[in-house]
C-alpha cells in the first residue's frame, strides 16, 4: 500500500482506493488521476492490503482488479459495499466473462471496464461514476441488455472450426491473456521470443473474429478453449 499517495488532500478531493496488483497497470492508473488535483489517491496490490486501507472512513471511489494475489475482487466488492454503501465501486478488469461481471455487479459494483478498452479520460470517468453513471464497457453493455431483455446472453457458440484452428501455442498465449501477463510475461513463461508474441495474439484474434484481450477472452471461455 502507498499510504503517502493521499498527502496534500486539496479540499473537495475525490479521494480514490486503487487496488491492482499489476505494478506497471497501477503505476499508469495512479499517474492518471493523482495529476489531477481533484483526485486523493491511495493504492494497494493486494486484498490484505485494500482491507487494511479500509479500516478508517471509506473512499469515494473503489477502483479494483478481480484477480488479486490473495483473493478475489468480488469479494472486496462486497464487504466495502456493505461498510461504505456510498462508496462508488468501478471494476478495471481483464475478465469480461458472464460469469464475472454479473458477480461483481450482484456484489454491488457500479461500473465495470475491461483493461484494454480504457477510455482516453480516466479522471472524466471516474467523475462520471461519482455523478451517478455507471461506466461500461461496450462489449459488456451489449450482454447485459441482452440479458435484462430476456434473450439469451450469449451468441450461439461459433463452428467448431474456429477453435480447431487455433495451435496448443495460441491456446496456451489466450491463458497468459487471461491472467492478465504482459506480452513479456507470456514469452518468458512459452520460451518465446518477446517479439513473435503480438504476432501470435494477432492471429488469435483473427481467427476468434474479436478486436481486443478481454473479447478474446470472453470468446476463449464461452467456447471452452481456455478454464480460469
Amino acid at each position: 500500500m502507498n499510504p503517502q499517495d493521499s498527502d496534500g488532500l486539496s479540499p473537495g478531493a475525490v479521494t480514490v482506493l486503487l487496488v491492482e496488483d499489476d505494478p506497471p497497470a497501477r503505476w499508469r492508473l495512479h499517474d492518471a488521476l493523482s495529476g489531477n488535483a481533484r483526485f486523493a489517491v491511495t493504492t494497494a496490490a493486494t486484498l490484505a492490503e485494500a482491507r487494511a486501507a479500509l479500516k478508517g472512513n471509506g473512499p469515494h471511489v473503489l477502483l479494483t482488479d478481480l484477480q488479486l494475489p490473495d483473493g478475489h475482487g468480488v469479494d472486496l466488492i462486497r464487504e466495502t459495499r456493505q461498510r461504505f454503501p456510498r462508496t462508488e465501486i468501478m471494476v478495471i478488469s481483464i475478465l469480461g466473462d458472464e460469469e464475472s461481471v454479473i458477480s461483481a455487479i450482484m456484489a454491488g459494483a457500479t461500473g465495470y471496464l475491461l483493461k484494454d478498452a480504457f477510455p482516453s479520460d480516466i479522471a472524466a470517468t471516474i467523475h462520471d461514476l461519482v455523478a451517478g453513471h455507471s461506466p461500461i464497457s461496450a462489449s459488456i453493455a451489449r450482454f447485459i441488455v441482452r440479458r435484462t431483455q430476456g434473450k439469451p446472453p450469449l451468441d450461439p457458440p461459433m463452428p467448431a472450426l474456429n477453435t480447431a484452428k487455433l495451435t496448443p501455442r495460441e491456446i496456451d498465449i489466450l491463458w497468459g491473456i487471461a491472467k492478465g501477463f504482459s506480452y513479456a510475461d507470456i514469452a518468458e513463461h512459452l520460451g518465446l521470443s518477446r517479439q513473435t508474441v503480438p504476432g501470435h495474439i494477432k492471429n488469435i484474434y483473427r481467427k476468434l473474429e474479436v478486436n481486443t484481450r478481454g473479447e478474446a477472452v470472453f470468446e476463449a471461455l464461452q467456447q471452452g478453449l481456455i478454464k480460469l
